[in-house]
Formats: structure tokens, C-alpha cells, sequence
């Protein structure tokens, strides 16, 4: 294939250092005015478009294909599973693969460069656009840029990057002051990617039925859209081996015989800095939560991708560990003893191990009913619910020698059938077959 420079020039990365300061203050001046606001988003987005149509007339390539997790931050996810699918099934040997990242991680990932039939370039950058221009199969498991638009013979793949609990796109009905995005600006931006996407990644039929309606597949007349054989990301939690554990414990610095908490909470709309992002402060005191559980656990703190605030634990000497910044999840899942989270998608993924599940919604009311609303009752949650760290403490306390009773085997078997029925370790080989069919090497 044709090789595009996976590092920026010395001239380009001028460029963006003389930009920053006009960025940061068309930023500020953002926040203050909504009409500067959209007057900046229709200056950005004309700018992209500009860019991506300019090589919108290249030859279209039948064998590329490109990926995009969280917008270049990770190697993780869906777009993974199904990038290591396609690279070890001798029937798409003939396939190659462009993965984009941004500046901050490339390094990190420059090791899948040693396949010879994939290649690295940076997010954003010209040959980014180019990229997408000259791919037929683009996977992502976030919306794409608005400006970037698939031709009529181009396959866009919307693996999404969770089972719902908060209300998405088309269905929030509530959106809190102070958020950058109304709901009808964040309606928009849903329409406008679902009238890209050829497919949608869904593992079960509750998923299915609340993505299609976020995306308002039903009004698009797109609702044949949806490929529901599971989350080829989960393969990784249903594959799992002992020796998986050990590693990954061992990379982790996590010592022998700690049990381990993954606490894994969500972003908040409201809570955003201008020029920085969303930002996040954990609400426990782990000082004390440690003095109550004592120092036979670890927790993993794992914030959402969008919380740009560094958070620091040296102060809690190991017991806090920050995992913000590891590639995979699936990783923290298996390793851990309990799950934390509060309004996250963690625990539809979780509950395949059928382990323990404790929510912590310290601000249940708000976040439902003023920020951003749920699609299910809270009766319908595979755990405890805690609104306060004493009540917190007293659940964690009581699990700390937790066996499984048939009431919960039933209450997980239950939860598996409704919410990950497809999730068999085998996702990633169908959805594979279903974007690609049987593809024969000429």
C-alpha cells in the first residue's frame, strides 16, 4: 500500500504551536457567547470539510480499511477485536490497515507498525483526511467528524462503545445549564452520523432497540442498519485465561493475594474547564474508605476518556492505583474482584463475569433528573445502589467474603440473556462475516 507519514514535519508542528494561543482564545470567547460559538463551529467544520474534499476524488481503495477509537486516543474497544480478527483470518490477507491516533499517544502504539500490513497516522492531520477519502471500510467506535462524508461505495462502521443506561442523542430529554452542547445540538450531531453509518454494532436487543432510537434510525428509515451478534470487545473478557490475570496483575505492580476494586464512574456534561475539557474529582475519601476495608485491596480508579484533569493517588501510598491512562479496560475487568461505577456502561460489560457490582450515585437526583436521564429503573440494576460513602463502605464491607448464592446465579443468568445474550467469546469472527461476508482471495 501507499505509506503516509505517521509523524508530523518540523514546519507543521510550528504551525500548531503559533495556533494554540488564537485556539485557547476563540475558546474563551466561545464559552462567554453562543452565537460566537456556532460562528467558531462553522468556521472549523468549513475549514475540515475544505480539507477532506480535496481528496475526495482519489481512487477508492477496495482493501483499506481504517480505524478510530475514541477519537485516536486507544488501541481498545471494538475497533480492536475487530482489526485483530481481520489481521489473523488468512481469508483478508490481502487487507491493510491505517489506525489513527493522536500526537500524545503515537509512540505508545508504534508497535503495530511491525506488521507490515498496517500503519499509524495522526490524527487530524492531512493524511488523515486522505485516509478516509481513499478507504472503503471505516471503523470507529465514536461519531466521526462531522465535515468527513463516505462516498455511496464506502462502508462506514458504527461499533459504538457501550450498552446504554443514561439516555443518549435523540431520547435526552433534559440537558442541564451550563452544558456546551443543548440537546438539540446533540440531536443533530447524532442524525447527522447515522446518516453516514452503513452499519451499527449491537449486543442484544435492548441495545439495539435504544441505539436505533438515539440515532432515530426508525426516522432515517436506516433501522436495517443494526448488526446484533454481540460486541466483538468482549471477546477479550470471555476469553480470558489465568495466565491473562497474572500478567496483566504483574504489569499493574498489583501485589499477590489484594483483592481488587475497579472504581470506573462517568464524565458529567456539567463539569467542563474552557481550554481544558471535561474535568473530574473523585468523590470518596479513600483515606477513610482504607481505614474501613483495610489493606487487603487495591482500587482501580478509571476515569472516562473525555476527563482531562490529571488526578494524582501517591498520596495513598499503592492503595489507590490510577488506571486512567491503560490501554484496555477489558484488562481492569478481569483482574478485578468488584466493580464501582455510577451512570457508566462498565457494568453491562462487567456483568458478564457475573462478579460484584455496587453503584455509587452520590448525585442520583441531579444527574437523572436535571443532567441527563436513564433508560432503565434503578430496580433493574445488577447491584446495590449507594448515594453516600457510609453506605458505600457498610456494601463493600458486606461483599468482602462474597460467595455466589442461586439467587445470584439467577439474577446474572438473567442479566446475561438480556443484556449480552451473543457475548460468547466469538463476536468479532460474525460481525467480521457480516461487515465483509466470505471474501475470497484472488
Amino acid at each position: 500500500m501507499s505509506r503516509y507519514s505517521s509523524k508530523r514535519s518540523t514546519s507543521s508542528k510550528i504551525k500548531r504551536t503559533l495556533k494554540r494561543p488564537v485556539k485557547r482564545l476563540f475558546g474563551k470567547l466561545a464559552a462567554r457567547s453562543d452565537r460566537f460559538s456556532l460562528f467558531y463551529l462553522n468556521l472549523r467544520q468549513g475549514h475540515r470539510t475544505a480539507r477532506f474534499n480535496k481528496y475526495k476524488t482519489n481512487e477508492l481503495d477496495p482493501k483499506l480499511v481504517v480505524f478510530e477509537c475514541f477519537m485516536g486516543r486507544k488501541y481498545a474497544d471494538s475497533p480492536k477485536a475487530i482489526y485483530e480478527e481481520l489481521l489473523n483470518n488468512p481469508k483478508y490477507e490481502e487487507y491493510h490497515f491505517i489506525w489513527f491516533f493522536k500526537d500524545r499517544c503515537m509512540d505508545e502504539y508504534l508497535f503495530l507498525e511491525q506488521n507490515d500490513r498496517t500503519q499509524l497516522i495522526l490524527w487530524g492531520s492531512p493524511e488523515y483526511y486522505e485516509a478516509y477519502a481513499k478507504a472503503k471500510y471505516w471503523i470507529a467506535n465514536t461519531r466521526v467528524p462531522i465535515p468527513i462524508e463516505p462516498g455511496p461505495d464506502q462502508v462506514y462502521v458504527q461499533c459504538w462503545h457501550g450498552t446504554p443506561l443514561k439516555r443518549l442523542g435523540c431520547d435526552i430529554e433534559t440537558y442541564g445549564d451550563g452544558i456546551v452542547n443543548n440537546k438539540d445540538t446533540t440531536r443533530r450531531v447524532f442524525e447527522q452520523d447515522a446518516k453516514k453509518f452503513k452499519y451499527l454494532i449491537s449486543p442484544s436487543g435492548y441495545c439495539s432497540e435504544k441505539l436505533s432510537s438515539a440515532f432515530n434510525l426508525k426516522g432515517l428509515g436506516k433501522e436495517d442498519a443494526v448488526i446484533e451478534e454481540g460486541y466483538p470487545r468482549n471477546d477479550a473478557i470471555c476469553n480470558a485465561t489465568k495466565e491473562d490475570v497474572k500478567r496483566i496483575r504483574d504489569d499493574l505492580g498489583i501485589p499477590e493475594g489484594k483483592k481488587v476494586i475497579l472504581y470506573a464512574p462517568t464524565y458529567r456534561e456539567d463539569q467542563r474547564q474552557t481550554n481544558l475539557g471535561f474535568v473530574y474529582e473523585p468523590p470518596i475519601d479513600f483515606n477513610r474508605l482504607r481505614e474501613r476495608i483495610g489493606d487487603g485491596y487495591v482500587v482501580l480508579f478509571r476515569a472516562h476518556y473525555y476527563v482531562a484533569n490529571a488526578l494524582n493517588f501517591d498520596a495513598y501510598n499503592g492503595f489507590v492505583l490510577n488506571a486512567s491512562d491503560y490501554p484496555d479496560i477489558n484488562d481492569l475487568y478481569v483482574i478485578s474482584d468488584i466493580l464501582i461505577t455510577d451512570y457508566s456502561s462498565v457494568f453491562f460489560d462487567y456483568g458478564i463475569l457475573k462478579r460484584p457490582i455496587i453503584f455509587y450515585m452520590y448525585d442520583l437526583e441531579f444527574y437523572r433528573d436535571e443532567l441527563r436521564g436513564f433508560y432503565l429503573s434503578l430496580e433493574e440494576l445488577p447491584g446495590p445502589i449507594t448515594t453516600t460513602q457510609e453506605e458505600l463502605e457498610e456494601k463493600l464491607s458486606g461483599i468482602g467474603h462474597w460467595n455466589e448464592t442461586a439467587e445470584d446465579k439467577e439474577m446474572y443468568d438473567h442479566f446475561i440473556q438480556r443484556f449480552a445474550p451473543y457475548d460468547d467469546g466469538h463476536s468479532a469472527y460474525r460481525v467480521v462475516r457480516a461487515i465483509f461476508g466470505e471474501q475470497k482471495n484472488s
